[in-house]
């Protein structure tokens, strides 16, 4: 166990500052970069479809993760969650390690995708960027790595620093989408949104099609659910956490709809479609038919701030995980370090901002389907069905707040993602992935617990520290 004289994580994150943290890690610049991909993945502007049933599929999720952190208020979100529902002295032993594990690869992947697209719009504006500087690898590589760099070193403060720093960058984040809202609509041509004939056949290609798009916007619609891994550090949780995940969700749902309805009324999609820079820089295509070049750079500017915000707020919540295990016994002892002047989990921030600095040097399509492979299959599945087992091993279990609708929504975020992970072309590839994760995070596991005896290698017993969930579960009603 950790040393008991470590300093305690404190109270501090309100309602609002819940909220925008929760903002800042879904629109990074996935939305930025995915929209043209989301289109051509659809062929037209029936790609709405794809934005909406990401939509409904993160407000299933999203009251999953409401229910599990409004009981369950602790550092770590998932890692608690896995541990109690599937036996902290049990099974959820080895569960909630294999979910540490996985997030020591899956949140700096997730990490790495919003530097490597704040870097990659850095070149549009500064082409010289992608030019080699080392060998064969570019000059934008090494700056996505060093805004990685630059997160965690003004992530190393207190909390209450960190919730204040959030409001600027969140200020900056609705602004750069607002901009591309009003610049779209002012400029709006209704006849660009009609869809070809056909396009709502419903065949083999529309719903592979469909499937592609709605992977990619569940995407960038992740991060709903950061302020629970932040449980330790929220005030009056129990209210604070549910409503945090489902006004955030509500929110950018809203921007996400009307960005994409602004673009494609301005750029058409054979253009969308068949321009493959359009990948890149179709916000600053807009702006530059729209207002001009001067408006297009400083937005690119602005999506670049956008880009970081991501990054700064994925660090922050990831970090907490990896802390919470350690505290457990059940992780490496070294994550439980608390910063005593600033009273955050250091060590934790430092090893996941490293990996993810690693990562910055991969291609970001790589990044990213690793990402959603490893992410479903080692936490998100686990998580629709532990709500179920929970519900059934545990009724009376103090719950804040409940499911609307149970057991619906879980059980239409498990076949949303299992739709969006298996219509994939490059499903198997990424499924390697997701298993190569599991079975050497299954290995080092198990060896750990034959060196301490642990379960599977000692008898089951009774949760000595059951009182000390509920109470948690009572204090954040």
């Amino acid at each position: 166990m950790a040393d008991s004289q470590q300093p305690a994580l404190e109270r501090r994150i309100g309602l609002g500052s819940a909220i925008s943290l929760n903002m800042m890690n879904m629109i990074g610049v996935g939305p930025f970069i995915t929209l043209p991909l989301v289109v051509a993945a659809m062929g037209g502007s029936q790609a709405v479809l794809g934005w909406l049933l990401g939509a409904l599929i993160a407000i299933c999720d999203g009251l999953v993760w409401a229910e599990l952190g409004a009981a369950m208020p602790e550092a770590g979100g998932s890692y608690a969650f896995l541990r109690e529902i599937y036996g902290r002295n049990g099974a959820g032993r080895m569960i909630s390690f294999l979910y540490i594990w996985q997030l020591g690869f899956s949140a700096p992947l997730s990490v790495a995708s919003g530097c490597i697209g704040l870097a990659q719009y850095a070149a549009w504006l500064w082409p010289s960027l992608d030019r080699p500087l080392l060998g064969s690898i570019p000059a934008v590589s090494f700056l996505a790595a060093a805004t990685c760099v630059l997160a965690v070193a003004m992530l190393y403060r207190n909390v209450s620093s960190i919730a204040r720093t959030a409001w600027v960058l969140t200020g900056g984040v609705l602004f750069t989408i607002g901009a591309v809202i009003v610049a779209g609509f002012t400029h709006f041509h209704a006849e660009l949104l009609h869809p070809a004939p056909h396009a709502f056949d419903l065949h083999a290609g529309f719903f592979a099609g469909l499937g592609s798009a709605t992977l990619l916007a569940t995407y960038d619609y992740w991060g709903y659910y950061s302020v629970c891994f932040l449980g330790g550090e929220v005030k009056e949780p129990g209210r604070t956490i549910p409503r945090a995940i489902l006004w955030s969700i509500v929110i950018v749902a809203a921007l996400y709809l009307a960005m994409n309805v602004s673009v494609l009324g301005v750029i058409p999609v054979q253009e969308l479609v068949g321009n493959s820079s359009a990948k890149l820089a179709v916000v600053s295509s807009l702006m530059q038919q729209t207002v001009g070049s001067t408006a297009a750079r400083l937005l690119t500017l602005l999506v670049m701030w956008t880009a970081f915000s991501s990054v700064y707020s994925l660090l922050l919540a990831y970090s907490r995980a990896p802390y919470a295990a350690a505290l457990d016994g059940n992780y490496f002892r070294a994550f439980a370090h608390v910063d005593r002047k600033h009273k955050f989990p250091s060590v934790s921030l430092l090893a996941l901002g490293g990996v993810a600095t690693i990562f910055c040097f991969f291609h970001l399509a790589t990044v990213i389907a690793a990402l959603v492979a490893i992410r479903i299959l080692l936490q998100y599945l686990l998580q629709q069905v532990g709500i179920i087992l929970l519900r059934i091993r545990r009724p009376e279990m103090p719950r804040p707040f409940r499911v609307w609708l149970y057991p619906l929504p879980p059980l239409a975020a498990l076949a949303g993602f299992l739709f969006i992970v298996f219509s994939r072309k490059e499903a198997s590839r990424e499924l390697l992935d997701a298993v190569v994760v599991a079975i050497t995070g299954s290995a080092l596991y198990l060896v750990r617990a034959w060196r301490r005896r642990e379960w599977p290698f000692a008898p089951t017993q009774s949760d000595p520290d059951q009182a000390r969930l509920d109470h948690s579960a009572a204090e954040g009603r």
